[in-house]
């Protein structure tokens, strides 16, 4: 069986590719673990020339291709959504033309041209996988909430969707077909190499917290950074990894240099897959104030590494972490503050839910959402995924 993908995920041309082309993050991670479902992958998504050597991922996998599209024009916005149907008219032939070539779509969303790969599969008949990314349970605006109530009347037969998230309650009570998934970017390997129980570092050493993600106004670094100048005063030094690039991170920079804890605040702007785990294996605590989120594969990759959790009761975040880790009900720097001060001062705490964070984790690799997905896809399209099966 052959697989098509739409995505809007940002690619670029790389000589040390296989396939020719990179991106970063986690998406190269789980293609090649859907690729490996198929018989051929064909990924369809925007290509630059040029991309950042810091944190590239090569695009690679079984029996992988990509079709090159053009960047949209814009930064996300109303210009760029101005300007997407000219994009559309210049685009559109290469991915009829993979939709005709294949014989099923993958279309991870929220995004213009995953809804595209949506649309191209319906008109072509395509049985359909759709993945929904974003935070199902809180859409981020009214165009958002639309589109999960198309969702739900599409799920069904042929058409498998999906949702970024987890509970014991299920997505959609409208549509009982739409299931829950996991994200993930660990191989049960990687989780079983990487992890081990942590203990609160003794003395008066570094106690070192750590964020990783798109530093963006709704992760809450700020508050995080606020917190850190609030532990100035405790003792022992406490100080901070900022992973990700994004927005804010000019903005979260200056804020640290205001406050004075520049010193003790490194900004690391976006890594490798493996110099991030690296980072968190040096951290002692994960710090996660975010405000809204799908499943974030960070918190399951500080989890992998045995890191207690510090976050909110955000999304599946509450159900991920329940046994390793604080979920503060209001964010501010005096309660981030204090959840820090706990995981410091309470030792046989700190050490349950690391040893909690290391058995959860193991749930949640790459192969077990593969046979997720190899199950659901099997079970909605009454096919096998690869004919060597």
């Amino acid at each position: 069986m052959r697989l098509v993908v739409f995505s809007h995920k940002p690619c670029w041309r790389s000589s040390s590719s296989e396939s020719g082309f990179a991106t970063s993050g986690g998406f190269p991670l789980q293609m090649r673990t859907v690729s490996e479902l198929f018989d051929a992958t064909t990924i369809a998504v925007p290509v630059s020339e040029h991309g950042q050597p810091e944190g590239e991922m090569p695009l690679n996998g079984p029996n992988i291709s990509v079709v090159p599209l053009t960047v949209p024009a814009g930064r996300p916005g109303w210009r760029r959504k101005a300007l997407f149907p000219f994009w559309i008219v210049k685009n559109a032939p290469a991915m009829i033309r993979a939709c005709r070539q294949a014989d099923a779509v993958h279309a991870p969303v929220p995004g213009d041209i995953g809804t595209i790969g949506i649309l191209l599969a319906l008109c072509l008949s395509r049985p359909l996988f759709v993945r929904y990314c974003g935070n199902w349970r809180v859409p981020s605006n009214g165009v958002q909430k639309l589109f999960q109530r198309l969702l739900e009347g599409l799920a069904g037969g042929n058409r498998l969707v999906l949702a970024t998230g987890g509970g014991a309650d299920i997505p959609s009570e409208r549509n009982p077909r739409i299931k829950w998934i996991f994200a993930s970017s660990l191989t049960d390997a990687e989780i079983a190499a990487i992890g081990r129980p942590r203990t609160v570092p003794c003395g008066e050493g570094e106690f070192r917290l750590i964020i990783v993600g798109r530093q963006e106004k709704r992760k809450g670094t700020d508050r995080l950074i606020q917190a850190l100048r609030l532990l100035s005063g405790t003792g022992r030094t406490v100080s901070l990894d900022v992973v990700g690039a994004g927005s804010e991170l000019a903005s979260l920079e200056e804020l640290s240099r205001r406050l004075g804890i520049d010193d003790r605040v490194r900004f690391h702007g976006n890594l490798s897959h493996e110099r991030v785990v690296g980072l968190l294996q040096e951290a002692h605590l994960f710090c996660f104030p975010t405000e809204s989120e799908g499943f974030p594969k960070a918190v399951l990759e500080a989890m992998a590494t045995g890191l207690p959790i510090v976050t909110t009761g955000v999304s599946v975040l509450p159900f991920l972490v329940k046994d390793c880790g604080l979920v503060l009900d209001e964010v501010t720097p005096e309660t981030l503050r204090d959840a820090v001060l706990k995981m410091m001062g309470e030792e046989a705490v700190y050490e349950s839910m690391s040893r909690a964070a290391l058995r959860a984790a193991r749930d949640y690799s790459l192969e077990k959402w593969q046979q997720l997905i190899r199950d659901e896809v099997e079970e909605s399209w009454g096919a096998k995924t690869r004919t060597a099966d």
